[in-house]
């Protein structure tokens, strides 16, 4: 290796290959290599042009100069660009109708109602083991408009820690949660109804306190709501009870004496299913003709 190649690699330790070494003949030159190092002698690039008038003997007149206010041809500048508006996201904010009073639905005199094409608001009220909920999400689940099931006992049980639990008994501690979760339950539907989606609920509301029950739920729902009570035999609720487990499982005793209270809606002019020997579906269908009744003659309550 010559002293030339190894002083340029030092000189260029990485980055494109350098060229040759200068070699007799092959036209490359160090000179080339290094601007401003010109040897004696020798005419870099073309000869200096003269200015003056001798510079164009024998050739054609310059052009004219451009006139006031023209612009020489160029480029054409590209229009500005529109802005691009923000592409939207997915998802976000939707706006929803605010829960209102639900009131009753009306149906043409000339149109016989029909339950299961109707936005409604239900209260499906009965004692322990009377199939409340079973009947309650089998009806919402077969309807042919988008309905809700919310059942108050559901959603007492968000309270974990500190939970009243209806076994040790009725105090100010299990009242105040029953009306904050039959507060929630109104709300839900309100909201639910607002949308388009029709509700039923499902409560064990006592004909004797009908400030607390009844009354609550219509000023919590509105006037709207459909009361409907189901209330089999004495012996039936023993036995559904009997299936039962954790919390939702009480004493015969306890039962039994729900169930007594619960025969006070008899004489209140609310529907009353006797459902001891029906099935879910054959109740649920049973459910759709008195809340057919109702919406065409409601009752007083």
């Amino acid at each position: 290796m010559d002293d030339e190649t190894e002083w340029h690699r030092m000189q260029h330790p990485v980055g494109s290959p350098l060229p040759p070494p200068h070699q007799p003949g092959h036209g490359w030159s160090s000179a080339a290599h290094h601007p401003g190092a010109h040897p004696p002698g020798t005419h870099q690039g073309p000869a200096p042009q003269h200015q003056g008038p001798a510079a164009h003997q024998g050739s054609a007149p310059p052009p004219p100069p451009p006139a006031p206010g023209f612009a020489p041809p160029g480029p054409v500048p590209a229009p500005p660009r529109a802005p691009v508006p923000p592409t939207p996201e997915t998802t976000g904010h939707v706006p929803l109708p605010p829960g209102g009073p639900v009131a009753m639905p009306t149906v043409p005199p000339a149109v016989a109602p029909d339950p299961a094409a109707t936005t409604l608001a239900v209260l499906l009220i009965g004692p322990a083991g009377a199939g409340k909920t079973s009947v309650a999400k089998y009806w919402a689940d077969h309807r042919r408009v988008p309905t809700a099931h919310i059942s108050l006992d559901d959603v007492r049980e968000w309270v974990r820690s500190g939970f009243a639990d209806p076994q040790s008994g009725w105090n100010d501690h299990s009242e105040a949660q029953y009306r904050l979760a039959r507060r929630t339950c109104g709300f839900a539907a309100r909201n639910f109804l607002a949308n388009g989606i029709s509700c039923i609920l499902d409560d064990a509301v006592f004909p004797d306190r009908p400030v607390v029950g009844l009354g609550g739920w219509k000023r919590h729902v509105g006037p709207g709501l459909l009361p409907v009570v189901l209330l089999p035999g004495l012996e039936i609720v023993l036995e559904r009870n009997a299936e039962r487990s954790g919390n939702r499982r009480l004493t015969d005793d306890e039962v039994a004496r729900i169930h007594g209270r619960m025969a006070g809606w008899y004489g209140s002019g609310l529907p009353i299913i006797d459902n001891s020997q029906l099935d879910v579906p054959q109740t649920a269908r049973i459910l759709d003709d008195v809340l057919a009744r109702s919406i065409a003659s409601p009752p007083a309550w």
